[in-house]
Parts: C-alpha cells; sequence; structure tokens
C-alpha cells in the first residue's frame, strides 16, 4: 500500500503554500454586485457569538444596529459601541467550516482583530461553571483547519496576543482561565471513552472553533483570539446549561471588552 493511502484524504493534496482559487474577496465583491451594496469596511474588531446570546442582549437593549452592506451570503453582522471602541458581531456561525468562512470574510473586509466567544463543555473540572477558558492551544479533532496548515496535534494561538492578555481579566466577576481545550466537529460523539482520554491530555474543555479559527490565523497572520465559555457538563447532570444572568451575554461582554483593549491597537 502507498503513503497516500494510508493517510486520510483530508490530509493530502493541501499545497499549503499556494494561493486559492477562490478568494473572500472575489466572494463578497461579486455578492455586492448582485446585493447592490457598498463596500464599507467592518469594524477593527470583530466577534463570533455562535449562540447569539450577545447580540439577542444586544438587541433587546437596543444597542446594537444590524449592518445593511454587509455582503456574506449566510450571516448577518451588527454593530455596537462599547467602552469607546466600535465592535462588529456575526451570531449563530456555529463549527469550524462556518467559523473560518466568516473569519475570512470578515478580514477581507477591514477586520483587524478577531474575537470568538463559544460555549464549551467541561472537561478538566477547574471549578462549577459557568466560566471561561482563554484558548491558548486547541486540538485539532476537526477539519477545517487541516487546509491551512499541515497536521499537527494542536493549533496554537498567535504568542504576542497571548502575551498582551497577561493580567488582562483579574478584576472580572467571572473567572477567566488559560489552558488547551477539544475542537471537535462531532458534538454529538464524544463518548466516555474519547472524554476520558481528553481528560487525561489536561484539556480544560471542548467546543468546535477554535483549532479552525487559530490554524487559519497562523496561515493567514491574522489575529484571533478564542474563548470557551465553559457552560455546561455535556448535560450530564440535571439543570445544566446554565450561563448566569442575560444568559451569560455580561460577564461574556466583559471578556471581550478586556481582550479588545488589551489586543487591538487603534493606531495600525
Amino acid at each position: 500500500m502507498m503513503e497516500s493511502e494510508r493517510s486520510a484524504p483530508i490530509q493530502r493534496d493541501k499545497y499549503y503554500g499556494d494561493q486559492s482559487a477562490f478568494s473572500p474577496d472575489n466572494l463578497l465583491r461579486e455578492a455586492r454586485r448582485q446585493k447592490g451594496l457598498a463596500n464599507v469596511p467592518v469594524p477593527p474588531v470583530c466577534v463570533l457569538d455562535p449562540d447569539g446570546d450577545l447580540v439577542r442582549r444586544l438587541q433587546g437593549d437596543g444597542r446594537c444596529t444590524i449592518a445593511p452592506d454587509w455582503a456574506c451570503y449566510h450571516t448577518q453582522l451588527f454593530r455596537f459601541v462599547e467602552a469607546g471602541i466600535e465592535f462588529g458581531v456575526v451570531p449563530f456561525a456555529v463549527g469550524a467550516p462556518f467559523a473560518v468562512l466568516v473569519a475570512e470574510e470578515l478580514f477581507a473586509s477591514g477586520c483587524q482583530l478577531l474575537i470568538s466567544m463559544t460555549s464549551a463543555g467541561q472537561l478538566v473540572p477547574v471549578q462549577a461553571p459557568p466560566y471561561f477558558v482563554l484558548i491558548e492551544r486547541a486540538l485539532r479533532d476537526e477539519g477545517a483547519s487541516y487546509h491551512y496548515l499541515p497536521p499537527s496535534e494542536y493549533s496554537h494561538a498567535n504568542a504576542e496576543l497571548l502575551c498582551r492578555m497577561d493580567g488582562a481579566f483579574s478584576g472580572l466577576r467571572v473567572p477567566v482561565y488559560a489552558g488547551a481545550v477539544w475542537t471537535t466537529d462531532a458534538p454529538f460523539r464524544e463518548t466516555e471513552a474519547a472524554i476520558a482520554t481528553m481528560k487525561a491530555r489536561g484539556l480544560l474543555a471542548v467546543e468546535m472553533e477554535a483549532a479552525a479559527l487559530y490554524a487559519f490565523a497562523e496561515a493567514r497572520a491574522k489575529s484571533v483570539l478564542c474563548f470557551a465559555h465553559v457552560t455546561n457538563q455535556m448535560g450530564n447532570i440535571e439543570g445544566d446549561f446554565e450561563k448566569g444572568g442575560a444568559d451569560g451575554s455580561i460577564d461574556a461582554l466583559a471578556v471581550i471588552v478586556n481582550a479588545a483593549q488589551r489586543g487591538w491597537d487603534p493606531s495600525t
């Protein structure tokens, strides 16, 4: 059997140094043409809100507006201002391929720092949920990352960006831990044996986007920071999935703002 036949197709024929024939710039150009949209940049700091909790809260408070010139075919983008920073936020981009698709489009549209705030299941029980994990590295148990970087166990956050976060969350009401997580494409295939293996690796939580987002960020030299909002024990206890006040959006927004203040340089 040839070596290529022993590896999975997702690990073959990727040509990492080559440019993609299909680019987000061209997609957005044609979307603007079809929809008659102006080429308006997104805010420099953008947020992925997979559960939509942050957008729901901001809409309920009348604090965000929809961006009418966001040309993505699949999502809506909302704008809001917090602590003097204008943010763009895209809700409901769940899973690695979708998150990376939106990330590509956001950076092609003027984003300078992307913050992902995703719900996650607890692995190593550092405390009772809810709490946050600043994701330093993510186990690549998904597919999208292998289209950006050669095979390896983990995708890593940018070291310089992580250094800027030192002490950024010390004054918050809900703690922010730092560590590694498991990124999976198949949340309903988290077997007891797999969970035990991931716990033995010291992984703090399981989520669905970080490995791909960090691989994209490294390959494209973009600034991406991922957080896991650990809210559950995968439904194994009564009353699971409680996030705190306003579905956890108040605490999540505090983390996002502190990360943006440290991670984004307005002079660039």
